[in-house]
């Protein structure tokens, strides 16, 4: 089965910097998707971020547009998660997920759309 492992969630001050990592293993890593979700305690799993395997075509959540970067490494089967400039608002459990349809340009911020998950990290942010 395929594996997602998150790691480099922690706590940070807010304004403070953190980069998440999503391996994987289990299938073939490049032709799918890749996105981070997160969830807060009341709150349903909130898309964050996407990147495609071909042309790195990346999408965000509004309220991350500017301080987070997405990008993947396919020789480690890896993907990252920037985070930069971040508010408390942000604390969350962020999981990394795998889509299921092979296209070069494809993302979608569609829970339903990602067959495999993490685990999860914790990334709390201080005020």
């Amino acid at each position: 089965q395929v594996q997602l492992l998150e790691s480099g969630g922690g706590l940070v001050p807010a304004g403070g910097s953190l980069r998440l990592s999503c391996a994987a293993s289990g299938r073939t890593f490049i032709r799918y998707p890749i996105a981070w979700f997160r969830q807060a305690p009341g709150n349903e799993r909130e898309f964050v971020a996407a990147i495609s395997w071909g042309t790195r075509s990346t999408r965000y959540v509004d309220s991350v547009k500017g301080r987070f970067t997405i990008s993947r490494d396919d020789a480690k089967s890896t993907v990252y998660l920037q985070m930069n400039s971040l508010k408390p608002e942000d604390t969350a459990v962020y999981y990394c997920a795998s889509g299921d349809v092979a296209s070069s340009d494809y993302t979608t911020t569609r829970r339903d759309d990602y067959a495999y998950w993490g685990q999860g990290t914790q990334v709390t942010v201080s005020s």
